[in-house]
């Protein structure tokens, strides 16, 4: 994959259930869809408090595979590639094992027993980063996908403090942090750039100069963002290499690397990805 289209990084990001599934939930594996729970693993304060820390290094745990992936890509492609190891932050990590619309609406009802699942499960969510920069990874990717569904107040309450101190114990292990929160982050924007993650993905549906000005002038490396369906899945190369292009452009002068918005579906033809690809070439080369 690096050798045929020339990118820069790779990375074990696969699916959001592996916590959960270590965690002693029931996961299904379906033909054609990332795995998932096939109920929620917490439905009360007692289960929250049944919660066992994970060895992330645990022979046949699916943590574990996680961290032999990371460790065979640093074999395999780390001279030339940057490695991400992948974590999902605490609060996406809630809604994963409480279900979505469970854990939002814990955080209204109930937020003392939500902050208690969030502080357990940021424990776990830094082990599980650890044991991947041991792998040998540099960077570990961190996805908090459903921080986009709330408010910039219930971001700094229920999420910005969770992933501060799992981006503080990255640093302190010498690694580096990409945070991944796809969505509409437009009105958080300014807060995420807090964090300390030394890259910020910015999905479609935001303003990339926007984001420009409020995460990349502080010297934060940006990461976006074109349309994975318009730009790629429905594009022509002419069309993904233009905005590839104007996309740069965009963020000429600061820290950014070129990425659709969130990930590039399966059905996209080769011809465009490898339009989307050469693009940061073509642009150094005219």
């Amino acid at each position: 994959m690096a050798e045929s289209f020339d990118i820069d990084a790779v990375t074990v990001c696969s699916d959001a259930f592996r916590v959960s599934a270590d965690l002693g939930g029931e996961i299904v594996f379906p033909e054609s869809a990332p795995p998932h729970l096939v109920r929620p693993l917490v439905r009360s304060r007692e289960d929250i408090r049944s919660l066992r820390r994970i060895d992330p290094t645990e022979s046949g745990s699916r943590t574990a595979d996680r961290v032999l992936g990371a460790q065979e890509l640093v074999k395999s492609a780390g001279g030339e590639q940057l490695v991400l190891g992948w974590v999902d932050m605490p609060f996406a990590e809630a809604c994963s094992v409480c279900g979505v619309t469970e854990f939002l609406m814990m955080t209204v009802d109930e937020p003392k027993p939500a902050h208690e699942l969030l502080d357990i499960l940021t424990g776990i969510v830094i082990d599980f980063s650890l044991a991947q920069l041991e792998a040998g990874a540099p960077m570990i990717g961190a996805g908090d996908a459903a921080a986009s569904l709330i408010s910039p107040a219930a971001y700094r309450e229920f999420a910005l403090p969770y992933e501060r101190r799992a981006c503080r114990a990255i640093h302190d292990h010498r690694g580096l942090m990409k945070l991944h929160i796809c969505g509409n982050t437009s009105n958080l924007l300014g807060d995420m750039a807090t964090v300390g993650a030394d890259l910020i993905n910015i999905d479609h549906v935001v303003d990339l100069a926007a984001a420009r000005e409020t995460i990349g002038k502080r010297g934060t490396c940006i990461k976006g963002n074109l349309d994975p369906v318009a730009d790629l899945l429905q594009s022509t190369p002419e069309a993904c290499s233009a905005k590839a292009v104007r996309c740069i452009e965009t963020c000429a002068g600061i820290p950014y690397m070129l990425s659709p918005g969130c990930e590039v579906p399966a059905a996209v033809s080769d011809e465009v990805f490898e339009a989307f690809c050469r693009a940061p070439r073509l642009l150094l080369e005219s």
